[in-house]
């Protein structure tokens, strides 16, 4: 499937684990990335999210964490989501980012 030209910034596919812990209320799941960009991902979790809700993403591997909202749910598949973190960055760890991750001067 083609990316849509409106993309903010390329997406990479890329397998990491993921911890998420609800902002306003109490949630804690596991999970992985399957697709990242500097705007977001497209998450697999074991327990489903609710669109509109708002997490902390924990990046086991980079140690970093970011505030992020869940944009879309799966209709076939409640556990797969996707989230738009509240500020752009590589929170991935992705040592060799995209050019176009570079032009907000996150990295």
């Amino acid at each position: 499937m083609p990316l849509r030209e409106s993309r903010r910034s390329t997406r990479v596919r890329l397998k990491i684990r993921i911890e998420g812990r609800g902002v306003t209320e109490p949630l804690t799941c596991d999970g992985e990335t399957v697709v990242v960009n500097l705007h977001g991902a497209f998450i697999s979790t074991n327990v489903a999210l609710r669109l509109g809700m708002r997490i902390e993403i924990h990046v086991i591997l980079s140690d970093k964490r970011a505030l992020a909202t869940v944009v879309y749910v799966d209709p076939d598949s409640f556990r797969h989501c996707g989230v738009e973190l509240e500020k752009p960055e590589n929170i991935w760890g992705l040592p060799l980012p995209p050019d176009d991750w570079k032009a907000d001067g996150s990295s």
